[in-house]
């Protein structure tokens, strides 16, 4: 299917994980066979599609949450110096996330449309310059980001925290400012490999820095004066870690020498090509992040704030965490579709498509099912409050349904990115959340009795109307006209 370099087929670029028999969309004589012995089944689910994908997606699972662990481990080790440092280092966490990890996750997105669908096309060399394009775009926000986090305090303060908290988590923030350039770097790094189905290695490559962060973070908080401040120092030791073994393997694994020419000023030609994806890209991703941290800052003003915030924080961490799993789907859907459109096969992107959607479903579906069953150990591990387990409890089945649609429209939002339709998607987030989602909560949330209830299903409303709308996108989209 694809040009090799030589009769050693790590010289081959990597092949992607799932190859339909036929060229022509149709289904070809093994499947067939394969219909056969799998018997209803088959029918339902295209098993060998499937499985494929959940091979891509579990190691797409495993490095995400091992990158994402890492932040919270740096959080775990301030927070035993005391309720002061953990919540300043808790309030910098969610800023860094908000304004710096979230950006850098959305502005790579540009790369799983470009070299998803060159990848595809067999047009290797550009890979390697989109890469390059991309960093040198994370690298301007990096440093845009860093001089706004110098402002942390000022900022904290203007929103109403307390000067303590907010001199704490400014002193945190400022030495994760190395991290985000070194996150930005690794986020393309990981898109550059997704797209060429380039997965099992990443899970050797991210547990490996996890490993190093609790004995760099341990070190640093306890065994030298940093304190505090070294928890932070270690966040961003770990990330240049992880992002310069990444670098290591592109550059030396030969499996990349189509893909990875070395550094070329060519790549500056095409900062702006990937700048008009990247820009919608990142907008798509921090919309819907920031509809979820908007409720928390709602829930706060409701009577027992207390509780409130509370439930809805860990609301927001069971979504998130959830979503984390349904993820390797949409990286999967996303680097199929692309990879398919590239190799201008529409009718086998849109094949990959719904076999992901009934996978993330499938997925959502064992999630909610262990939800529904374990919700009681599950809010005793965020807090030991009767209160909190007993309201928790009323939530599950909104959380469910939130889960529910979370799963599919993530899916949805990869295929967006695969076929290039990150503008498009950034007027649905838009509307979905900002016009009907959030204004639903504030009505129900403030304006009746349903209080905390009624806050979430006010994100349920616009989670159900993206989901919908994305799904009208890829029905009526005309797919043949996405080919190169």
């Amino acid at each position: 299917m694809l040009k090799t370099t030589g009769s050693n087929d790590e010289e081959a670029p990597s092949r992607p994980l799932i190859s339909l028999v036929t060229h022509d969309g149709e289904e070809g004589p093994e499947h067939t066979r394969t219909n056969t012995v799998n018997g209803w089944w088959s029918k339902i689910l295209d098993l060998k599609e499937g499985k494929n994908q959940l091979v891509f997606s579990l190691p797409v699972i495993l490095t995400n949450v091992s990158y994402y662990l890492l932040a919270l481990i740096s959080v775990m080790f301030a927070g035993h110096l005391g309720d002061l440092q953990l919540a300043g280092a808790t309030l910098a966490n969610s800023w860094f996330t908000v304004t710096g990890l979230a950006v850098m996750v959305g502005l790579s997105g540009a790369l799983e449309t470009l070299c998803g669908q060159g990848f595809g096309a067999k047009e290797y060399e550009k890979l390697g310059i989109y890469l390059q394009a991309c960093c040198i775009i994370s690298l301007i926000f990096s440093t845009i980001i860093s001089i706004i986090w110098c402002f942390t305090k000022s900022i904290f303060v203007l929103l109403h925290q307390s000067q303590d908290i907010s001199s704490t988590a400014s002193i945190y923030m400022k030495f994760l400012i190395p991290g985000l350039f070194s996150y930005g770097f690794l986020q393309n790094l990981l898109r550059f490999l997704q797209t060429q189905s380039v997965v099992m290695p990443l899970v050797v490559l991210s547990t490996l820095p996890l490993l190093l962060h609790i004995g760099i973070a341990y070190s640093l908080v306890h065994l030298t004066s940093l304190s505090f401040k070294g928890a932070a120092i270690a966040a961003s030791i770990t990330f240049w870690v992880a992002m310069l073994l990444l670098t290591f393997y592109v550059a030396n694994a030969r499996k990349f020498n189509d893909t990875w020419k070395g550094f070329s000023f060519q790549s500056f030609h095409y900062i702006l090509t990937v700048l008009k994806l990247a820009l919608p890209s990142a907008a798509m991703v921090c919309l819907e992040y920031w509809a979820f941290e908007i409720l928390v800052f709602l829930a706060g003003l409701l009577p027992d704030s207390e509780i409130t915030t509370s439930l809805i924080a860990i609301c927001v961490s069971t979504e998130s965490i959830a979503y984390m799993i349904s993820y390797g789907l949409s990286a999967a859907a996303s680097t199929r579709v692309s990879n398919e459109l590239g190799s201008d096969n529409p009718e086998r992107a849109k094949h990959a498509m719904g076999v992901t959607l009934k996978l993330s479903i499938l997925l959502a579906v064992c999630i909610v099912t262990a939800l529904s069953f374990g919700h009681s150990f599950w809010s005793q591990l965020f807090s030991d409050s009767s209160v909190i387990k007993e309201e928790f409890a009323s939530m599950t089945p909104l959380l469910a349904t939130s889960i529910l649609l979370d799963s599919v429209q993530g899916v949805l939002s990869g295929v967006a990115r695969g076929c290039g339709w990150q503008h498009l998607a950034v007027y649905i987030n838009l509307a979905t959340f900002y016009i009907i989602g959030l204004p639903i909560s504030c009505v129900l949330g403030f304006k009746t009795t349903l209080h905390v209830k009624g806050l979430w299903i006010g994100l349920i409303c616009g989670l159900a109307c993206q989901t919908i709308a994305l799904l009208v996108l890829t029905k009526l989209a005309k797919w043949n006209k996405l080919t190169n």
